[in-house]
């Protein structure tokens, strides 16, 4: 399972009427998709709203909203992915807030989660300024690294070259991309679907290093990784688009209703050599809230009538016993 940008508020901004109905509806959400059993849920980072301001307090107070919401059963794993808003963006950034996001979700940026023989590749987006930062200059190495794992893999044993000789074999899969930062497009123009961007967003050019990553950065991603699927949230809307013609790249929308009307998450069904996806849409916001007001209309119609229809018949009565006089 793939979700993005649940965005849990925090006590800045968030109203507790918003907190109290948002959340409520994204906890039934997420424990009513459980059902489908997945082995993994990926979420594609900015968990929280407030991450890149949080004090240690509000940070623990939202962490603990987080684990009661997105509880799972032991046989399912969380996986969580950091974007902007868990610790701001790349100028807003420290060592001291990726650490303690790392501490709470066991996250190391540029990671790479091997299951069934599927090669996942995380990556702190947030760290691919390009501009030599500690953070960044960290970041680049580590993936160059898991670079070179994953292509010596698939080279043949035999054919193998000096350099691969004494590396980590890993499964022989091309990697899957997991990030927060989709890679550098020009806008939502081409994107469809009813949940892509609204009309009067879809041609507004996109910022690199803000809204997607930079063409460095994500000609680099692909250089290193020739990845087969790139799976990315933060512009809250749906989008699909190709690289080079062939690699794959899904923007999954915001699973919260904050966001926009329509939440969706995508459940995957990946093997080693391929992969198969489905979008799951959560219930319309607006439908749900026209449900809640008819239901307490119908229910004031039915207490007033409960409640007025024995005065009704008690004054009939009376009218004619007088008549009868």
């Amino acid at each position: 399972m793939f979700l993005s940008d649940t965005h849990l508020l925090g006590e800045i901004k968030g109203h507790w009427l918003d907190k109290l109905r948002r959340e409520w509806q994204m906890e039934r959400a997420f424990q009513t998709a459980l059902l489908l059993q997945p082995d993994v849920v990926f979420i594609l980072g900015d968990v929280f709203d407030e991450g890149k301001w949080s004090r240690s307090q509000a940070w623990a107070d939202d962490v603990r909203r987080f684990q009661k919401m997105f509880r799972h059963p032991a046989e399912t794993e969380l996986v969580v992915i950091v974007g902007n808003h868990d610790i701001g963006f790349h100028y807003e950034m420290t060592t001291y807030k990726l650490k303690r996001f790392e501490k709470v979700f066991n996250f190391t940026p540029e990671m790479l989660v091997t299951r069934k023989g599927v090669n996942f590749v995380l990556v702190n987006s947030v760290a691919l300024e390009g501009d030599g930062c500690t953070i960044c200059s960290l970041a680049e190495a580590k993936l160059i690294e898991l670079s070179h794992k994953l292509n010596c893999s698939q080279q043949e044993q035999k054919h193998s070259s000096r350099r691969c000789r004494e590396v980590e074999q890993l499964p022989v899969s091309q990697p899957i991309l997991l990030q927060h930062y989709p890679l550098y497009r020009r806008s939502d123009s081409e994107c469809t679907g009813e949940d892509s961007a609204p009309p009067e967003e879809k041609n507004i050019p996109f910022k690199e290093k803000y809204d997607v990553l930079s063409q460095e950065a994500s000609q680099k991603l692909i250089w290193w990784f020739h990845p087969r699927l790139i799976l990315s949230g933060h512009t809250h809307s749906a989008c699909e688009v190709l690289h080079d013609g062939k690699i794959l790249e899904v923007s999954v929308p915001s699973f919260s209703w904050r966001n926009r009307n329509n939440p969706s998450f995508i459940m995957g069904s990946i093997t080693p050599t391929n992969f198969s996806l489905q979008k799951c849409f959560l219930p319309f916001e607006s439908r749900v809230f026209t449900i809640y007001c008819a239901a307490g209309a119908l229910l004031v119609v039915l207490l007033l009538a409960h409640f007025l229809m024995p005065s009704f018949y008690f004054a009939q009565r009376l009218i004619s016993k007088h008549k009868a006089v």
